[in-house]
């Protein structure tokens, strides 16, 4: 997963604003207790952290992957 898709991935469940928000500030146990975007600064894999905010999140296991991006939005 490329940053991009990241972000995508994190619009496409959170909404544009909100996804931001989930970035700055939900701690994720799963990356060391860090933000998403303190994870990423630290060179945490982009598919690593979108997992992580999906179990924070009890997100179904089929959005994991995260977003196609040949999907339309």
């Amino acid at each position: 997963m490329k940053m991009s898709e990241f972000w995508r991935s994190m619009e496409d469940e959170f909404g544009f604003g909100y996804a931001r928000v989930v970035g700055d500030q939900t701690v994720l146990d799963a990356v060391g207790s860090r933000t998403a975007n303190e994870a990423l600064d630290d060179g945490v894999a982009p598919l690593r952290v979108w997992q992580a905010v999906c179990r924070q999140h009890d997100l179904p296991e089929s959005r994991w992957l995260g977003t196609d991006p040949g999907e339309p939005r």
